[in-house]
């Protein structure tokens, strides 16, 4: 199993979109650009040469890896005629400096432009239209010849062919970003490309800064399925101990220390000895989802998104509520301020070989001793006994449900010892699955 592969090029669109209520998150910056080194596709050779002088480092920098087989075959031709005294190498290096010295024209002039980079939504759920727009401005005052931006969108690079502008002119080019998939994608900079026909040499110029499209999981309400069980052990009372709850437990003696308020003058005054109320501690909601993200506990892929939408599901159903949740991802935990931030947190979510449910149960089990819940997500491939040894993790007291996730299965009902097991094969089994927990 590996990781979602990174999104398909966007398309571009060249109509104006049609429904209202656009959300602009614009990523700009002013007229100047900053040139870069261009660090993609055939000009990475530039930006390996160790220069010994500033002057140097800017020479070669637009230099492509055709153009820098160019250069070496310009050399190799004059060490040739010069040595051997071929004239048929000396017309070939003159026709070489001739191509590089065309080329060289296709650099020469600064573009005045200003490009504003605006993306519909910044959160998309997984398969939702994520669209944006390129804005490109001609900010000052003589005509621009056509150029091309470049939008580097995830893995991929959107290429726009951008005509000829008269001063304070602009063009839109609209493009779609595929989203079958949750992940994090990263769109821009934008950046302004020139160069000659042969891709000899090529020189970049950064207009704007990147920005960040997340694309949550799928997931499913629950309407209280699931907390629930949380909400049946609120309240409870445990073992341990407290001087300040509201659960009265036994008497004792007074020590230094201990709060006046909870003397219990009566006995006190009957006994000679100051004694004081001890109370047992009640629960307080708080669940803790463990989620295993090692990809050989997972089938296919699929089993792999399934397990992130359901913790997912959990997680956002708890914020949902105001109650307090720890989830668990691995060797990591996911930041659960908001909503929002649970969300994000999902998105980048990826495969780690070796951080399975027992990684994952032991380290959210240590993180949140006071958990009321624990909820273990994982594929359909640990056994029995690596699903007991996780949700031995957790307390005495707190209730532990293992959910596994199989693709296609009938949703089923069982325990291991005191962990109750609950298989689903559908997103839409889990709210299904949790009532019948409950219930039993």
């Amino acid at each position: 199993m590996t990781a979602p592969a990174p999104a398909p090029a966007p398309t571009a669109e060249h109509p104006h979109p049609t429904e209202s209520g656009w959300e602009h998150h614009r990523v700009t910056e002013n007229a100047g650009g900053t040139p870069v080194p261009d660090t993609t596709g055939t000009n990475a050779w530039s930006t390996r040469i160790q220069a010994p002088a500033p002057s140097l480092r800017r020479l070669f920098a637009p230099v492509t890896g055709t153009g820098a087989t160019a250069i070496c075959g310009l050399l190799l031709c004059l060490v040739v005629a010069l040595v051997f005294g071929w004239s048929e190498f000396m017309v070939a290096a003159v026709a070489i400096a001739a191509l590089l010295l065309v080329a060289s024209l296709f650099l020469i002039g600064r573009s005045s432009y200003a490009v504003e980079v605006d993306l519909q939504s910044t959160r998309v759920v997984a398969g939702e239209r994520a669209t944006g727009a390129l804005t490109v401005r001609n900010s000052g005052t003589r005509r621009l010849l056509s150029s091309r931006m470049e939008l580097p969108v995830g893995g991929s690079m959107a290429s726009f062919r951008i005509p000829g502008l008269a001063g304070g002119a602009e063009h839109e080019d609209l493009f779609v970003i595929p989203t079958a998939r949750r992940a994090v994608i990263q769109v821009g900079p934008a950046l302004s490309v020139r160069g000659d026909p042969l891709g000899l040499l090529r020189r970049q110029v950064r207009w704007t800064v990147a920005s960040n499209l997340f694309v949550h999981p799928r997931t499913v309400a629950l309407h209280g399925a699931a907390t629930g069980i949380v909400k049946d052990l609120e309240g409870q009372p445990t073992k341990d101990l407290s001087s300040n709850d509201v659960s009265f437990h036994a008497l004792r003696q007074y020590v230094p220390g201990d709060d006046r308020r909870y003397v219990h003058w009566r006995t006190s005054a009957r006994t000679g000895v100051l004694m004081v109320r001890q109370f047992e501690e009640t629960r307080r909601t708080h669940l803790a989802v463990a989620l295993s993200v090692d990809p050989d506990e997972y089938g296919t892929v699929e089993e792999f998104e399934l397990a992130v939408s359901v913790a997912a599901s959990l997680g956002a159903q708890a914020m949902r509520e105001e109650r307090p949740v720890t989830v668990g991802a691995g060797r990591g935990q996911v930041r659960a301020r908001s909503g929002r931030t649970l969300l994000d947190g999902f998105s980048g979510i990826d495969p780690q070989p070796g951080a399975g449910i027992l990684v994952a149960g032991r380290l959210t089990a240590a993180a949140v001793p006071n958990a009321s819940v624990g909820m273990l997500i994982t594929g359909p491939k640990p056994d029995a006994l690596t699903i007991r040894r996780s949700g031995m993790s957790f307390a005495v007291g707190v209730r532990v449900v293992a959910i596994r996730v199989l693709a296609g299965s009938k949703p089923t009902l069982g325990a291991i010892d005191r962990v109750d097991v609950a298989t689903i094969g559908a997103l839409d089994d889990l709210p299904k699955a949790l009532r019948r927990l409950r219930a039993a």
